[in-house]
């Protein structure tokens, strides 16, 4: 089992997320280090769209969200979880 984060952008997502991007790149790298996220990335379109990110577990995926400079400071204006049955996992 993996677990589907999705990011909601908020207006303007690139200019409100550049001030943070370091920050939440550095989160992106801390979780993908310690194993807990597999893989990040935008959608097509990410203004509207948004982003998707694999963790390992639910609770990895709630802490990631818990401190992400993004969350917190506007530049996700919506998030979620949802389980994956991921079937041809190696």
């Amino acid at each position: 089992m993996k677990y589907l984060l999705f990011y909601e952008p908020a207006d303007n997502v690139l200019e409100r997320g550049a001030p943070h991007m370091a920050d939440h790149s550095a989160r992106l790298r801390e979780f993908h280090a310690r194993g807990d996220l597999l893989l990040v990335g935008t959608l097509e379109n990410p203004q509207e769209n948004g982003s998707l990110s694999v963790f390992r577990t639910r609770e990895a995926a709630e802490e990631f969200v818990a401190g992400d400079p993004f969350v917190r400071n506007g530049v996700v204006k919506n998030w979620y979880v949802r389980e994956w049955d991921e079937v041809l996992a190696p």
